[in-house]
């Protein structure tokens, strides 16, 4: 029987794995190439002119009380330049079992307060919940701040992919998850389809909050993860025009996605900090965000 006591004694000594972890990613993986990379940098420019009036201050919607007790952790799973980057562990208290687990990816924030939040209330669903730092410790308090934070994210794609890989590895090996998915917002969004990308045959769902997508299937041919795209008709940082475009190209290669297009809605409409936030949009997005994941990371038991 999988114990929850068994399950800290694991992570207790996780950071001890790091450096074999490390040791074992595949190394000389080729960067972005320039095209993707223009156009991760036009979307840089995009969401500067989308968050240029928003604040991190937390709203009133912010604070949501998870429906269940949970256990929360701030560990170390990667390092970059030699120091450790530290993620957000969370889980149900009462787990005694691997559950599925999903990895969240931060705004271009980085991984503040909201997001901890965030990730509580998705583990009281009854998940694993693993919240990424692709910042190298460092959050935004001002959109400019925010933007130096993105750039220098998406000028390093390989340090990006690494430390998607040593979350995978954490959730997938060390905590014992029997499924994984991926959900991101804005620049945690583009990730998150970066991630199903790094793992066409292991990741099992990823969730998109108006992130930057990609219409080039051989891209998203490898793709074996099932995709919620979540998108605001509004939105002028992610024009929907590239939205439906991916859309397309997800059905002429037949995968398994959904992809919802909120109207009357700009970007970050799910954001309770920011101008354009709608709160019956973002409930509804949310409740399709946890339909999603119940459909393709709870297993069925039935057979």
């Amino acid at each position: 029987m999988y114990r929850l006591k068994s399950l800290h004694t694991r992570i207790a000594g996780f950071v001890v794995l790091i450096a074999m972890m490390l040791a074992a990613c595949e190394s000389g993986q080729p960067g972005a190439d320039e095209e993707a990379l223009e156009a991760a940098r036009a979307n840089v420019d995009a969401m500067s002119r989308e968050h240029a009036d928003d604040t991190t201050e937390p709203s009133p919607a912010a604070a949501v009380i998870p429906e269940r007790a949970v256990i929360s952790q701030t560990m170390a799973y990667t390092e970059v330049d030699d120091e450790l980057i530290y993620g957000y562990f969370s889980a149900p208290a009462d787990m005694f079992e691997p559950l599925p687990a999903v990895i969240m990816i931060h705004e271009w924030w980085g991984l503040n307060d909201n997001i901890r939040a965030m990730a509580d209330r998705l583990a009281a669903e009854g998940y694993i919940v693993f919240a990424v730092d692709l910042f190298s410790g460092k959050v935004a308090n001002t959109p400019g701040e925010a933007r130096v934070l993105m750039m220098n994210a998406i000028e390093e794609p390989e340090a990006a992919e690494q430390n998607i890989r040593a979350a995978f590895e954490f959730v997938s090996t060390t905590a014992g998850a029997p499924r994984v998915g991926s959900v991101g917002w804005c620049f945690g969004g583009g990730m998150s389809l970066n991630t199903a990308q790094l793992f066409p045959n292991d990741l099992d769902a990823a969730v998109i909050y108006y992130g930057q997508v990609t219409a080039d299937t051989e891209a998203l041919l490898p793709i074996g993860a099932a995709i919620l795209g979540i998108f605001g008709a509004n939105d002028s940082g992610i024009k929907i025009k590239s939205v439906e475009e991916f859309r397309d190209s997800l059905r002429r290669l037949h995968k398994t996605f959904d992809i919802q297009i909120y109207p009357d809605v700009g970007h970050a409409f799910a954001n309770p900090t920011g101008r354009n936030y709608h709160a019956a949009s973002a409930e509804d997005a949310w409740r399709r965000t946890l339909d999603f994941l119940d459909q393709h990371l709870t297993p069925d038991v039935s057979n």
